[in-house]
């Protein structure tokens, strides 16, 4: 008979821990291997899908919120309730504000006669309307000042004033200066192209000459950047969020990443909206303590957890719905195209909860802040508990690598910041509008690429801060910097600081309205 290689063994708890080890690594690789499927699949969508998180994958999502919208607009209590209405398609007028040239067309008198012998009579008119564009004007403004003698006494000369320039001996003009910084900060135009620009107009003007005039021109409105801050701190609902900044001469590797900070005013109806950059070399959390210093009420980000040195001081962390949706929408794309239309999925599930929420938020966002308190506790609320019951429930059915799980062990690692918008009527549900106004540096470094200097990168947060402060209250940046560039100089070397509350853009919105 013959017997087992002494390798082997019969001995059967040593087999039975050898099979459970063997089972434990085949479970392993394949939970690596849905993982790398799932980042495949994400990989595709991203390259190759729609990049809205509107995909046609979700639009039934979607489309249950329009229902629900409707539902609730049927209501009986009209106080509490806004209907929907459907926008209609179409063209829209050009403004009315454009200014209007009228070309009007009429008959020759010879064409005038009718064929049986009477004189036609105007019988009415046809309109439409063509937009005409007029390519950007320059002109040299020259400025000359008289000097006045006494030919009695010869007691030296007088010469007029001229209004102290935004640049002392330079010939950038106020408007100029504001020209090249909304063709950057806002438009998102490198000074190369600037360059470009201006020679097709025959003005020399090199990059270098462009970049100091930006430098300056920050550095003349630093102080009222500073107001702004003070202003900003002062207000009790704020959102913050970050994004990287490649600064090449900052006595670092060129590697290193830099941060761009944006904390702006955050609740839903804001009288006095404020939106500031802060350059800093690293993402550490102390530098939102040390800028929000002073502040004390509701602070809305998103989950990164350097903001929660702020809770220490009189600070409330409120977190975004939309940061946890969109980690479920991540894993909805990462799944199998069969899969994404199981209307029963866990994915699709978590989803169409928060989709329902987001249709409360739509319709309730033009009521006041009582009444958006109230409706959210009784419409809100229930939904938030059944969505974190789902998710208690669920937790334990998920991979923590996989998508779905992280999504749902972010939800509630971040529930006591996400339930937070219902304490108080004027906090929204999501850091959405913080992450649009950080979208158009994310755009304009995309063209520009870096900053060459920290100086630099300190004057691009004080200009996008001025331009989108502008955009936010209804104010064109052209106009509002234009005029901060030919006032400020003004004031002078010294000032009260109460002196620059004449500036802050809800006090100019009529006054620039009217010099144009």
């Amino acid at each position: 008979m013959k017997t087992l290689p002494e390798s082997l063994t019969t001995d059967t708890a040593t087999l039975h821990k050898m099979v459970h080890n063997y089972q434990l690594t085949v479970d392993e690789m394949q939970a690596k291997l849905k993982w790398y499927e799932e980042q495949f699949r994400l990989f595709k969508q991203r390259q190759f899908g729609d990049s809205s998180e509107k995909s046609s994958d979700q639009m039934d999502l979607f489309n249950e919120a329009e229902s629900i919208l409707d539902a609730l607009g049927a209501e009986e209590d009209d106080q509490d309730t806004i209907p929907y209405q459907r926008k209609k398609p179409g063209r829209k007028p050009l403004s009315k504000h454009i200014p209007r040239e009228t070309i009007r067309y009429e008959l020759s008198e010879s064409e005038r006669i009718c064929q049986c012998g009477h004189v036609l009579h105007e019988a009415g008119i046809e309109r439409a309307e063509q937009l005409e564009i007029i390519p950007a004007q320059v002109k040299v403004i020259e400025h000359v000042q008289v000097k006045y003698g006494c030919r009695a006494c010869e007691n030296g000369i007088i010469t007029a004033a001229k209004p102290a320039q935004p640049i002392p001996r330079s010939f950038a003009s106020a408007s100029l200066l504001a020209y090249v910084i909304v063709a950057k900060f806002m438009d998102s135009l490198p000074l190369y192209r600037q360059e470009m620009i201006f020679k097709r107009l025959s003005i020399d003007l090199s990059r270098s000459t462009l970049s100091n005039w930006v430098l300056k021109s920050a550095e003349l409105l630093n102080p009222f950047y500073d107001h702004l801050h003070e202003q900003l701190i002062r207000q009790k609902i704020l959102q913050a969020d970050e994004t990287t900044l490649k600064v090449i001469q900052d006595g670092r590797e060129t590697k290193s990443k830099s941060y761009m900070w944006l904390y702006q005013s955050g609740g839903q109806h804001t009288e006095h909206p404020i939106v500031l950059y802060d350059y800093q070399a690293t993402r550490a959390g102390q530098h939102a303590k040390t800028f929000l210093q002073g502040f004390s009420g509701h602070l809305q980000v998103d989950g990164f957890a350097g903001y929660h040195v702020l809770e220490a001081d009189d600070c409330f962390l409120v977190g975004c719905m939309a940061h946890a949706r969109r980690k479920f929408d991540e894993a909805l794309k990462a799944l199998p195209k069969a899969s994404r239309h199981n209307k029963m999925g866990m994915v699709q599930i978590a989803l169409r909860k928060i989709t329902r929420l987001y249709a409360i938020e739509k319709q309730i966002k033009d009521l006041t802040a009582e009444q958006r308190y109230l409706i959210r506790l009784e419409k809100s609320k229930p939904i938030l508990d059944d969505l974190k019951q789902w998710c208690d429930q669920s937790v334990t059915k998920t991979s923590k690598d996989a998508l779905l799980g992280k999504a749902i062990r972010y939800t509630i690692n971040q529930w006591t910041y996400l339930i937070r918008y219902l304490d108080e009527g004027n906090l929204q549900i999501d850091n959405n509008a913080a992450e649009r106004h950080i979208k158009p540096f994310v755009i304009g470094r995309k063209n520009w690429l870096f900053n060459q200097t920290p100086r630099g990168a300190n004057a691009s947060a004080t200009l996008y801060s001025l331009v989108q402060t502008a955009i936010a209250n209804n104010l064109e940046p052209f106009d509002y910097l234009k005029y901060l560039l030919t006032e400020l100089p003004k004031l002078g070397r010294h000032y009260e600081v109460e002196a620059l509350d004449q500036f802050l853009p809800w006090n100019l919105t009529e006054k620039i309205k009217a010099l144009n």
